[in-house]
């Protein structure tokens, strides 16, 4: 086994490389530059002042040479700093945004897992039942349903007409002044709409693969034999067949710890979260190279690491894997 780690390890470093490459040069090709978006309709601003403009990020430079530099800088664990006005360090505004995706997105993913799992395993064993098919109805509804609308309609319903929830930002106005457990009650509020929107989704398709994977197992002929041998249904059920059944749900969660710090474009613009998806939108639409490779190497870290996991959960829950991985 710490051979094949090792050996994945070794893999993932002219893997990250080659993704580094690609986002760059996709990055550069795209049309505009941070001298020249917002800059086009501006008569006050020459081609001399955008020449310099180019010459200062250091744009003028062959995209070989600019990718050189950004290389070194990396090496060395410095991401650079951003094109934005303010100019700062682009893991500061990294540091400052990652608090509030990995909150919305952790409790998001614990709630999937806490409602798909066992959604699924009960659509399972029973099979064709009003139970079953009422919760594929549900879940058909749950993937037609786009987030923005299902978003707006709660904000629309909870937040305007009944002003039950917040509809926007991370805490109220007054939150410094309020006391321990008036904050946490106020981050709860705040929180509850964008989670219950990033998950609705995620409980979606994890319900329907873990359906999918228990009917395949309950079906195999080891659990005939062991229905045949007199074991109690409840240990057939959750001490035979569940880790099986895993397998394909231990890929979407290791395909999903990305997202834990990449956050959500839609909902963070929707209620107006200081998170890192909204911070990668900006920096697109801005043209700020450093700030969109920054995001794009933690995201291209994030995701080996994600798949590293799966591999290494697949061989704890297959033996044949975890067995096979030392020849």
């Amino acid at each position: 086994m710490t051979r094949y780690l090792f050996k994945r390890l070794a893999g993932m470093i002219p893997l990250l490389f080659g993704i580094t490459i690609i986002s760059f040069g996709m990055m550069h090709l795209a049309p505009g530059e941070p001298s020249i978006v917002g800059q086009e309709f501006n008569p006050k601003v020459s081609a001399e002042d955008i020449e310099r403009l180019r010459s200062y990020y250091g744009l003028d430079k062959p995209l070989y040479e600019q990718y050189w530099q950004w290389l070194q800088r990396l090496a060395q664990m410095d991401l650079g700093q951003s094109f934005s006005a303010d100019g700062r360090a682009v893991l500061d505004k990294i540091n400052e945004r990652i608090p509030v995706t990995l909150w919305i997105n952790s409790l998001a993913m614990l709630l999937i897992i806490a409602i798909a799992i066992p959604l699924g395993i009960a659509s399972a064993v029973r099979r064709d039942s009003w139970f079953d098919k009422g919760t594929t109805i549900l879940v058909f509804i749950g993937f037609a349903i786009p987030s923005f609308w299902l978003g707006l309609l709660l904000m629309i319903s909870l937040g305007v007409n009944h002003n039950w929830l917040p509809v926007s930002g991370i805490h109220d106005y007054s939150w410094r002044q309020m006391s321990f457990w008036q904050q946490q009650a106020d981050l709860f509020e705040h929180l509850l709409l964008p989670v219950f929107v990033s998950a609705i989704g995620g409980i979606a398709g994890m319900s329907r693969f873990m359906r999918t994977g228990m009917l395949e197992v309950i079906r195999a002929d080891y659990i005939t034999t062991a229905r045949a041998m007199g074991i109690p249904e409840g240990t057939i059920r959750y001490r035979l067949a569940l880790k099986n059944a895993m397998l394909p749900i231990i890929t979407l969660l290791g395909l999903s710890i990305p997202g834990l710090i990449g956050g959500s474009v839609i909902v963070e613009q929707l209620f107006s979260l200081p998170g890192m998806g909204l911070l990668f939108y900006e920096a697109v639409m801005s043209r700020d190279y450093p700030l969109v490779m920054g995001i794009t190497v933690i995201g291209a870290i994030l995701t080996l690491l994600g798949n590293l996991i799966a591999d290494i959960a697949y061989a704890w829950a297959d033996p044949r894997i975890r067995h096979g991985s030392h020849k």
